[in-house]
């Protein structure tokens, strides 16, 4: 049976309104039905800007914070664990305008999930995602190391 958070609605109506996004101005724009793309938009508001008029550098790194190990619980199911081991962030250029950073789980990264976890063993891919402003320029990136092991359980 699948969790009511599997379902792509549910799911993206609940994280739009969770507290720390919704009092940053995050949104999840879009979630495709297979949950192996999610996009996420932050524009610049008078309350998520910081002294010098720019979008704060916690908030760039929450707009990337838990996407991957969410879509990949949702992508892999009940038979993996799932975790964010790590993060970096490495700011580029201020955050000016409307934010934006796509997320995506390739077919590539899927086959190597189920060869490195094959055995049992743990695997840490490092996954790279870019914060974007309005023009598309990046503004930071962020790396993310994601913990993955099949449950022994099964």
């Amino acid at each position: 049976m699948k969790s009511l958070l599997s379902q792509r609605w549910i799911f993206k109506g609940l994280m739009n309104v969770y507290p720390p996004y919704l009092f940053t101005g995050i949104k999840v724009k879009y979630l495709s039905h297979d949950f192996r793309h999610l996009s996420v938009v932050m524009p610049l508001r008078w309350y998520n800007r910081n002294y010098v008029g720019t979008h704060f550098g916690g908030n760039l790194f929450s707009m990337t914070d838990p996407w991957f190990m969410l879509m990949l619980i949702q992508v892999l199911g009940r038979d993996f664990k799932v975790w964010d081991q790590s993060a970096n962030i490495e700011f580029i250029k201020p955050g000016k305008g409307c934010m934006s950073c796509d997320f995506l789980i390739t077919d590539e990264l899927l086959g190597q999930i189920v060869q490195q976890t094959e055995t049992g063993n743990k695997y840490l891919p490092k996954l790279i995602v870019d914060i974007k402003d309005e023009t598309g320029e990046v503004v930071a990136v962020v790396t993310k190391v994601i913990y993955i092991r099949r449950k022994q359980d099964r």
